[in-house]
C-alpha cells in the first residue's frame, strides 16, 4: 500500500462484510456517498482529499460462497479527534451497492508510534551489527597483523633451507617438530627457537643442529609422530622428548596443550626404555602365545633325521652357550655381559643394559631376554660390542655390519 507522507499521522483500519459480491469501487463510492454531509463541511471526505488531509481509501476484498469479506485502510493527517470521528462514521455505513453490509472500526493507529517502534527496533538491529562487526574486526585485524608477523618470522634454515623460527641459530636450546604447520603454531605461541624435520627422512641441517644445542622433539600424538621420533633418536641428537596428545597434532593443539607438552618432556634415554620394555613384554605376550598354540598342535613322532642347521644355530662355534646362557634368562628380563673369552661380567635387569653398555668397556658379547632394538644396536656398534643374542630381532632400519646378530627365532 502506497501511503502519501503528507497525510499520515493516523492509519484508520476497520473491516467490512458484505452479503454479497462486491468490487472494490462499491465500497469506496458508498464511503464516500454515505458520509457526505453526515459530518459537516469540515470533515467532508472529498474536501478532506482536496486538501491533502487525509489520503487515499485501499480496499482489499475477497469473495466465498457468495459473501464478500476484507479490510479499509485510510491514512489522515488529522487531529486525534477529528481522525476517531471519521473511523466512527464508516461504521454508519449499511449498503454497498445492492448488497446489505457492516464496517466495524477496528483501530485508529498512531502511524508515528508505530515508525517511532520500527525506528527503535532497526536502531537496535543496527547497533548490534555495528558492535558485532567491531568485535569481529577487531579480533581479525589483530589475528591478521599476527599472522603476518608469524610468516615473516619464519625463516628457511641451514642448506636444507628448513622451516624456523627467527631466534633458530642463536638458542641454546631448539625444539624440533615435523613440518611448517607445527612451527607457525609455536610461533603464535612465542616459541621462536623451532625448527622443521619434514618428516622421517632427518634433514643434515637438522642432524648437525642436535649435536651443538640442547635438542627437544617435539611430535604428533599418532603413529606418525611415533615413527619420525624413532628415526629421530637414531640420527639425531635429541636431549628430550615432548609429544602431542594422543590423536591430536602439533599443528592444531592451542597454548594451554603447548606449554604443557613442552613442561611434560622427558629425557630421551628415559623415552628409549620406556619403548624397549614396552617392544620386550610385546615381544613375551606373543612368545607366551606361540608356545601355547605349538602345546595345542598335535605332537608328531620323533624322527631321525638329522636337525636342520641355518647359519645362525647353535652348531657354530660358541653359540650354544649363548642360547644356553639366554634359556637361563629366558622370562626373567635379565641381561649378561660377557667378555673376549666368553666369561660373564656382569647380570642386570634389561631396563639398566642400554647405561651400563654406555659406561662399560671390554664388552664382548651381550645375551639378554628381549626383542633386539636399532637403539640397541647403535650403542653396542659405538662400545665395540661385537655379538648381540636376543629372543627375535624388533624393527630394525640400520643394521651396523661390526655387530653380528644371533637371535632364538
Amino acid at each position: 500500500m502506497v501511503i502519501d507522507p503528507a497525510t499520515t499521522k493516523y492509519m484508520i483500519k476497520a473491516t467490512i462484510k458484505a452479503d454479497g459480491i462486491i468490487e472494490k469501487s462499491d465500497v469506496v463510492g458508498a464511503i464516500f456517498g454515505q458520509t457526505e454531509g453526515l459530518l459537516g463541511d469540515e470533515l467532508d471526505l472529498r474536501e478532506l482529499q482536496r486538501s491533502a488531509r487525509v489520503g487515499r481509501i485501499e480496499v482489499e476484498l475477497e469473495s466465498k460462497n457468495g459473501k464478500s469479506n476484507g479490510t479499509i485502510t485510510l491514512p489522515t493527517s488529522l487531529d486525534k479527534v477529528e481522525t476517531v470521528i471519521l473511523a466512527a462514521a464508516f461504521e454508519s455505513i449499511d449498503r454497498v451497492g445492492p448488497c446489505k453490509a457492516s464496517i466495524h472500526a477496528e483501530e485508529v493507529e498512531d502511524v508515528r508510534v508505530a515508525r517511532r517502534k520500527m525506528v527503535i527496533e532497526r536502531a537496535k538491529e543496527l547497533l548490534n551489527k555495528v558492535l558485532e562487526e567491531g568485535k569481529t574486526e577487531g579480533t581479525s585485524i589483530a589475528d591478521n597483523v599476527r599472522q603476518a608477523v608469524q610468516v615473516e618470522e619464519i625463516v628457511n634454515f641451514g642448506p636444507d633451507r628448513c622451516p624456523a623460527g627467527p631466534n633458530i641459530d642463536k638458542s641454546d636450546a631448539i625444539i624440533v617438530v615435523e613440518g611448517r604447520r607445527d612451527v607457525l603454531n609455536l610461533l603464535k605461541y612465542g616459541i621462536k627457537n623451532v625448527i622443521a624435520c619434514g618428516g622421517t627422512n632427518i634433514p643434515s641441517t637438522v642432524n648437525e643442529l642436535t649435536k651443538e644445542r640442547i635438542t627437544t622433539a617435539f611430535v604428533d600424538g599418532d603413529r606418525g609422530g611415533e615413527l619420525i621420533l624413532r628415526e629421530l633418536l637414531q640420527v639425531s641428537d635429541v636431549d628430550f622428548v615432548a609429544r602431542a596428545p594422543p590423536t591430536r597434532e602439533v599443528e592444531e593443539i592451542p597454548q594451554k596443550l603447548v606449554m604443557k607438552a613442552l613442561k611434560n618432556k622427558i629425557p630421551a634415554e628415559q623415552y628409549a626404555e620406556m619403548y624397549d620394555i614396552m617392544m620386550m613384554k610385546d615381544g613375551q605376550v606373543q612368545d607366551k602365545k606361540g608356545q601355547s598354540d605349538k602345546k595345542t598342535e598335535k605332537q608328531e613322532p620323533k624322527k631321525s633325521a638329522p636337525a636342520k642347521k641355518s647359519s645362525d644355530s647353535a652348531s657354530s662355534s660358541g653359540k650354544k652357550d649363548y642360547f644356553d646362557i639366554l634359556d637361563e634368562v629366558s622370562g626373567t628380563l635379565k641381561a649378561v655381559l660377557l667378555d673376549a673369552k666368553d666369561t660373564e661380567i656382569k647380570k642386570l635387569p634389561v631396563r639398566e643394559l642400554t647405561d651400563e653398555l654406555k659406561k662399560s668397556k671390554n664388552i664382548e658379547t651381550v645375551v639378554f631376554d628381549g626383542i633386539i632394538t636399532q637403539r640397541l644396536l647403535d650403542i653396542a656398534h659405538n662400545k665395540n660390542v661385537k655379538t648381540i643374542v636376543g629372543m627375535k630381532m624388533g624393527n630394525v632400519v640400520k643394521q651396523p655390519k661390526s655387530v653380528k646378530v644371533v637371535t632364538k627365532k
